[in-house]
Order: structure tokens, then sequence, then C-alpha cells
């Protein structure tokens, strides 16, 4: 079927637009954290997963950090128990545990037989593989009784992420699907916040972008208005004032703190739009908020 001279004008100007940043992000590591609706919605899984062999293609360097919430709290509800979150953070007992890393064992699957459906080369791991996440157990203060401090149990903070595995599977093509599992010293498994995992991966590779896909547009005020650019003092207005709150909270903290440590860019995007993760690195209009350093 042939174009309309305007369509194919539109058409042209898109992968004209899209020329330079592909330049600019060429052999460049660009780690995405992927969650939310896109996760869920057959379509918009579709979509990533071509986005994603897009960006490799094109000659970028994408790393895939996935969570799955929704997931959990489906069979946890399934196995007769509620999902506790203090903080934004999942409480994690053992079979709280026993119940992630089954999930997230098949959702990373699930992340790679899609993307290597689309002609990519996706490769699954946790942080396990080769303990490249190593963690200790994480306690968090209590905000309504200052340094009293809390156990939410299995769930981990990370101490150092060995980068060589990545560095090896980039070097053969390979598109590496992360899973936010790590290791402590004595060999136990952790529960990490994917945003966290995401963050501190960008931060050790030396990334150029950390993109963070949500369910919202982005970060927004408290009339729901998308607030395109954000520095820490924003930030801190908004956790003060309890605009920011719940899961965004690690996801906001692990973004500014990406953004501090040298990664150039940091995104936080609407992932229920279709190819929003294109639409972000290679057009000239951002679907989301950006997060400075300062």
């Amino acid at each position: 079927m042939s174009l309309t001279p305007s369509a194919a004008d539109k058409k042209a100007r898109t992968l004209s637009e899209a020329m330079p940043y592909i330049q600019r992000f060429f052999d460049k590591t660009i780690v995405v954290k992927y969650g939310g609706n896109a996760m869920t919605d057959p379509q918009l899984q579709e979509s990533f997963a071509r986005d994603v062999v897009l960006l490799k293609l094109v000659g970028m360097n994408p790393v895939v950090v996935h969570g799955g919430g929704p997931q959990i709290n489906d069979l946890l509800s399934r196995v007769g128990k509620q999902g506790t979150f203090i903080q934004g953070m999942r409480v994690t007992d053992e079979e709280t545990m026993d119940v992630v890393e089954m999930v997230l064992g098949k959702v990373n699957k699930d992340i790679v037989t899609l993307i290597n459906r689309h002609g990519g080369k996706a490769v699954g791991l946790t942080g396990q593989d080769g303990a490249f996440i190593r963690a200790e157990k994480m306690m968090l203060e209590s905000k309504e009784e200052p340094g009293k401090m809390l156990d939410i149990g299995l769930v981990g903070e990370i101490t150092k992420i060995d980068p060589a595995i990545i560095t090896f599977l980039d070097s053969g093509d390979f598109i590496p699907v992360i899973a936010p599992i790590g290791v402590a010293p004595d060999g136990e498994t952790l529960n990490i916040n994917a945003d966290v995992v995401a963050g501190k991966l960008a931060e050790v590779l030396n990334a150029e972008k950390l993109v963070l896909l949500t369910n919202t547009p982005g970060v927004l005020d408290k009339d729901g208005n998308l607030l395109s650019g954000l520095t820490p003092k924003n930030i801190d207005d908004l956790v003060a004032d309890g605009t920011l709150s719940g899961g965004m909270l690690p996801k906001i903290s692990s973004a500014l703190d990406a953004a501090r440590s040298g990664v150039r860019s940091v995104h936080i995007i609407d992932g229920r739009v279709e190819h929003a993760l294109l639409l972000e690195i290679l057009t000239d209009e951002g679907v989301g908020t950006l997060i400075k350093s300062k």
C-alpha cells in the first residue's frame, strides 16, 4: 500500500529525527527497569520487546532489569497470603521469598522468550548467577519513631555488583535480562527492589541512560500534572509534603542516586504508552520526567 505524501513526509521526518540519537548513543549502555502495565498487557509486552531489540540492532547496549510485583501479589493472594509494604519495600518472610523466587523466575523466562522471538539474543540472570549481586539484609528506619529500625525480612541492600558478566554478554551482542535477587554473605537469597537494582547497575556500568517504566505519565504534582524535570530540592519538597510516597519512594531515590553518580540522564516514563522506550530515547520529545543531579 502506497503512502500519501503527508504520511510519507511524517514517516521520513520520524526516521530522520532518530538519526542523531542513534549516533549519540551508539555503543552506550541503556539500563531499563521494566515493570507496571508494560509487563502485564500483551500488546505492551510485544511493543517493549521490539523496542529493546531495535535498540540493540542500531548499536546500543540495552540491559533490562524487571520486577514482578503484580504477579507476586497475585500468587500470594492465591495461597491466602496478603502482601505487606513498608515505605515502598515488600516485607519478605521465608514463605513470601519462595513465592518471589518462583514468580521472578517465570517472569524472567517469559521476557527472554519474547525478546528472542523478536530477533534479539536475550539471556536471563538473577544476582545469584556468579553471585554478581552481593547484598546484606536491609533494616528500615521507622518514620513514626526516628531511630527505631524495622526488620522487613529477607530484603536485601546491595553491597556490591560485579559487572563482569554483564560486560561479557554485551560484548557478544546478548541482551541481559536481570531478576532482582541478591546473595547474602552466607549464601542466602534476598529480595531486592527492582528500581534499586536498576539504579545501582546503571551506576556500576557507567550507563548513558537509566529509564524506569511506570504506570503513570511520570512524576506528578498534587494536582496530577506531569513534572517534566526534577532537581534534588524539588524531590525533597515533594517527599516532605507527601506528594511522593509508597512505591515511588525507592524509584525516586534510585533515580536520584544514579544521576548523582554519573549516569548521564535518568528518566521515569509511562510504560502504558506503546513504544515509550523508543519515544524517550530516539525522538526530540520525551514522555516522562527527567531527574537531574542538581
